[in-house]
């Protein structure tokens, strides 16, 4: 059982990467759910440049997963959520990019403590235009990432990391962490 004092360290932890979906739809209330988490992400200005697509029909995430090298993942995603720009709210390309990566990584974490699985997936962003024609978005919308979603087929899931002396370094670079 979580911690109530470090839930959200221990969902930080414990997320992974879902590639395999046992096709069990996602109910619309967890969709809200993910959705409301990645609303409240932070962004520059509060403009909240990001917007949502949700896919559920087998067709379009069939047409889909024809963008992308990873075409198993995505067609046998349940839900996919394309997460996009909009320019004509952007006032900062740069740092709207990055609001966007945190709405992302809140949907991902949502998406854990649920008990649902996703996958951010960026190769997608290869055939964008194709994306975008397919859903029928409006110009002003650069797709930043698709989430392929669902309920994950059980299994253990393991990602190393670097240790903290490698990535972490005191006030100036080459002073490592702990020395």
């Amino acid at each position: 059982m979580k911690d109530n004092n470090h839930r959200v360290i221990d969902t930080i932890l414990s997320r992974r990467s879902v590639r395999e979906f046992t096709g069990t739809p996602v109910s619309r209330e967890k969709i809200e759910t993910i959705l409301e988490a990645g609303r409240w992400a932070p962004s520059g200005l509060n403009n909240q440049p990001w917007r949502f697509i949700v896919i559920r029909e087998p067709e379009t995430i069939l047409k889909l997963s024809e963008c992308t090298h990873y075409t198993k993942v995505v067609a046998g995603a349940p839900l996919l959520i394309a997460v996009y720009l909009d320019t004509e709210h952007s006032y900062s390309h740069t740092k709207d990019v990055l609001a966007a990566g945190a709405s992302i990584q809140n949907m991902l974490l949502a998406i854990c403590e649920l008990g649902l699985g996703a996958v951010w997936l960026g190769e997608i962003l290869k055939q964008a235009e194709k994306v975008n024609s397919i859903l029928e978005c409006p110009e002003s919308f650069e797709l930043m990432a698709v989430l392929a979603t669902g309920e994950p087929v059980p299994k253990e899931r393991t990602s190393p990391r670097k240790e903290l002396k490698e990535l972490v370094f005191e006030e100036k670079f080459g002073k490592g962490w702990g020395e």
